[in-house]
């Protein structure tokens, strides 16, 4: 990339958790140039791990807003949409027209649900829904009323987390998942089994191996419930598909930047062209960036984690105000879910391993400890109810990465 020595004015598209954090960061570290923030929500940067948890089931919807530090004075322009990016001239066009030229440019304009409507279906239908930001979150709270039978369809982390809340709220829940357990390809059928037994033990129909052929209404275009691929069927007042997500990446087509599986980044955060060129001025993180994993030897990765999301906004900065001067991004990844009064976290890779190793698992006591390997090497752990003891894998993780460089 090319570096500026004195950048006057810096854009960030993407009114995120990433875009955030590279903005405090940037102020942090010194930069005193324009500094403008465009986000296509009509809201200031909130959390939207709570969305799928206490946003739910609070007796008042939480507040998820994040903090603004105090002297971040960036121009917000929130509800405008950027559509174009043209990376010769150092431009990008608004939805409204507004051009806006940089001499750097954060792209972290994160990701949208897969609306996962089925072959056949004309569109959206009442009562089905997605759930990936505020307006979402509300719409579905509206509807998860006790006695009412909800349907998940996805038994991924956000699908898990919302047949949790469901459950909570005195809903009946079904949870479908294609696969043989929950998370099997995130985390392993080791932890997936332990997880369809707490959704089984909170009074959850878990239904694997099996997938939503056809959602079904009533006369008034009501839902009424859905037949799966199995031939069973399913009664439901309100589904939500929980079928992962997309790099919102689409407003950079006709860029250069080949972004549909996020926009492809070296160890520094900068934006690259599909011949491995640095973007002039471009860097990405969080949900929209595929970054390179040390633990992965360098392949990139599109991790769509909190924690993620953070790191990376604030490694772009500094490469923003440092160029080929700033550090290589090496942060171990990490990622947690609360759920059915449990908290799941890891550190690490868990998806690269060829080896999965139980050192704990008790399931009376909620509890377990996993650890991850590939080739003999360690590349992640995972824990329910022992959180404590991931401090001592992140470390022989962290010891680990400089190795791999």
């Amino acid at each position: 990339m090319r570096a500026v020595d004195h950048p006057s004015d810096l854009v960030i598209v993407g009114a995120s958790l990433a875009g955030l954090r590279a903005a405090t960061v940037l102020r942090a570290e010194g930069y005193t140039g324009r500094l403008t923030i465009v986000g296509a929500e009509p809201y200031a940067p909130y959390d939207r791990p709570p969305l799928s948890k206490q946003f739910l089931t609070a007796p008042a919807p939480a507040d998820t807003g994040l903090p603004v530090p105090e002297g971040l004075r960036a121009r917000w322009l929130l509800g405008r949409p950027a559509v174009r990016l043209c990376p010769f001239k150092r431009v990008v066009t608004l939805a409204q027209g507004t051009r806006l030229y940089y001499d750097g440019l954060l792209i972290a304009t994160g990701a949208a649900a897969r609306s996962g409507v089925l072959p056949g279906e004309p569109g959206p239908r009442q009562g089905v829904f997605t759930l990936r930001g505020r307006d979402d979150a509300a719409a579905l709270r509206a509807q998860l009323v006790p006695g009412r039978k909800l349907l998940v369809v996805g038994a991924g982390f956000l699908g898990g987390e919302v047949a949790a809340a469901g459950r909570a709220l005195g809903l009946d829940v079904t949870l479908v998942e294609a696969g043989a357990v929950p998370l099997e390809r995130a985390v392993g059928t080791e932890v997936g089994a332990f997880m369809a037994m707490l959704h089984r033990e909170a009074g959850i129909d878990l239904r694997t191996g099996a997938t939503v052929a056809e959602f079904r209404t009533g006369p008034d275009g009501r839902l009424t419930g859905a037949r799966l691929s199995d031939g069973r069927t399913v009664a439901a007042d309100v589904a939500v598909l929980a079928l992962g997500a997309v790099p919102a990446t689409g407003w950079l087509a006709g860029s250069g930047i080949e972004a549909a599986g996020g926009v492809p980044c070296d160890n520094r955060l900068r934006a690259l062209f599909p011949d491995g060129q640095p973007v002039p001025g471009v860097v990405a993180a969080g949900d929209a960036a595929r970054v390179p994993q040390r633990l992965a030897d360098g392949a990139a990765w599109n991790l769509g984690h909190w924690a993620g999301a953070a790191d990376q906004g604030a490694a772009a900065a500094r490469t923003l105000l440092r160029g080929d001067a700033a550090p290589v991004f090496d942060e171990v990844p990490s990622f947690w879910s609360d759920l059915h009064g449990v908290r799941l976290r890891s550190v690490g890779l868990p998806g690269l391993a060829d080896t999965v190793e139980v050192h704990e698992c008790d399931r009376e006591a909620r509890r377990l400890e996993v650890s991850y390997h590939r080739g003999g090497r360690l590349v992640g752990a995972l824990t329910i109810g022992r959180t404590s003891r991931l401090a001592a894998y992140r470390r022989t993780l962290a010891d680990a990465i400089p190795q791999l460089a």
